[in-house]
C-alpha cells in the first residue's frame, strides 16, 4: 500500500520537478541573453527599471488567468466533494495563495519606490 502510494507521488512529483528546472533554466538563460544585449548588467538593470510597466501588465494578466483557472477547478473539485472540509480547505489556500501575492507586489514596490 506504502508504495503504491509513494510511487503514485512519484509519478506527480516528476514532470512538476521538471518543469520547475526548465522554467528556472529559460529564466536564466533569458537574463544572460538580456545581460549580453544590454551591453551590462547595469543597462539591463535601466532596461528592466524602464520596463516596469509591462513587467506589472504581465503579471497581472498572469495573475487573472490564474485566477480563472483556479475558479475552473474550484467548482469541479466542490462538485465532486460537496462539505464543509473541502470548502474550508480552498479558502485556507486562497488566502494564503493571495497573501504571499500581495507580499510580492508590496517588495516590488518598496524595492522600486
Amino acid at each position: 500500500m506504502k508504495r503504491a502510494v509513494l510511487r503514485r507521488w512519484g509519478q506527480r512529483l516528476g514532470p512538476v520537478l521538471l518543469w520547475t528546472i526548465l522554467l528556472l533554466a529559460a529564466t536564466i538563460a533569458a537574463n544572460l541573453v538580456g545581460i549580453r544585449l544590454a551591453g551590462g548588467i547595469e543597462s539591463w538593470q535601466q532596461w528592466m527599471d524602464a520596463h516596469a510597466g509591462h513587467f506589472l501588465a504581465w503579471r497581472l494578466l498572469l495573475y487573472a488567468g490564474t485566477a480563472w483557472g483556479w475558479l475552473w477547478m474550484r467548482r469541479r473539485l466542490l462538485a465532486r466533494e460537496p462539505g464543509a472540509g473541502p470548502r474550508q480547505r480552498l479558502l485556507r489556500t486562497e488566502l494564503g495563495a493571495v497573501l504571499a501575492i500581495v507580499a510580492l507586489e508590496i517588495s516590488r514596490f518598496a524595492q522600486a519606490g
